[in-house]
């Protein structure tokens, strides 16, 4: 920084963006192998290669943020813009998986039975594990915005404890989805309600996963003293992700699993 006339970062050449893609490229396609040939060499390398860019991009970030003091008050600022055009981003994402909902529950085809749900089709109960469920997400919700004033406020152990509780309620969310999914009476593959039941809920719960990854990497640097009250945007970053997440389950909730069955 001591080189340049003004506050940006000029971010220096890296190979991870390269090495994302391959990983990206051979997991797709290890994926489509597996499940036509039963084979997982190509998946499993892709995932390795993922692991690996992952942990050694978010190094070089955190090292740039922390230690080299790149991440001025302007950089910040465009790291917010970017992270808000993201989150916009998945707004649009998943508005295509409720418009292909309510396209097809408000007018059921005569081969549905013209009727919502199919013919055929039993629905999960809402009052049960879905309800669960949305108490667990919007209780850790509340415990992220806890984490946050905490870290505002300089208290590093409740900080830490709120971080630690929202990461558990995230894991047995994904708990409690994956014991949900092997309960279903039906499959993905069961028509238009299951395609849109499995690939909406689904794509929510890689979501959830993705988030708490997201707050255990903020817990670790928590842990190691990078966050600071007055800088401490990878945290809320990660805070802003997991509020997404809580309001378009809530709109999942009452779409698919309470109106829709």
């Amino acid at each position: 920084m001591t080189h340049q006339a003004h506050a940006y970062h000029m971010v220096d050449p890296s190979p991870w963006p390269i090495t994302g893609a391959i990983a990206a490229l051979l997991l797709t396609s290890g994926l489509a192998m597996w499940f036509h040939y039963k084979s997982v060499i190509i998946l499993l390398t892709g995932f390795v290669i993922m692991i690996m860019t992952m942990f050694q991009w978010w190094r070089d970030i955190v090292r740039e943020g922390t230690f080299q003091g790149h991440h001025t008050a302007p950089v910040q600022k465009g790291l917010r813009y970017g992270m808000i055009l993201f989150i916009t981003s998945e707004i649009f994402f998943f508005l295509g998986f409720f418009w292909a909902f309510y396209n097809s529950s408000l007018a059921p085809t005569i081969e549905m039975g013209e009727c919502w749900p199919p013919i055929g089709i039993m629905p999960l109960d809402p009052f049960e594990v879905p309800l669960l469920n949305t108490a667990v997400l919007l209780a850790s919700g509340v415990t992220v915005t806890w984490a946050h004033h905490s870290i505002i406020q300089g208290d590093r152990k409740e900080a830490l404890q709120s971080l630690l509780f929202t990461i558990f309620l995230g894991l047995y969310f994904t708990a409690l989805q994956a014991m949900e999914y092997f309960e279903t009476t039906f499959t993905i593959a069961d028509g238009v309600y299951g395609s849109t039941f499995f690939v909406a809920t689904g794509f929510h719960g890689l979501h959830v996963i993705i988030g708490t990854m997201f707050l255990t990497i903020c817990l670790l640097r928590q842990i190691y003293f990078h966050f600071t009250s007055l800088h401490h945007f990878g945290f809320e970053a990660a805070a802003w992700y997991w509020h997404f997440v809580d309001v378009v389950w809530l709109f999942l909730y009452i779409s698919i699993y309470w109106w829709g069955s």
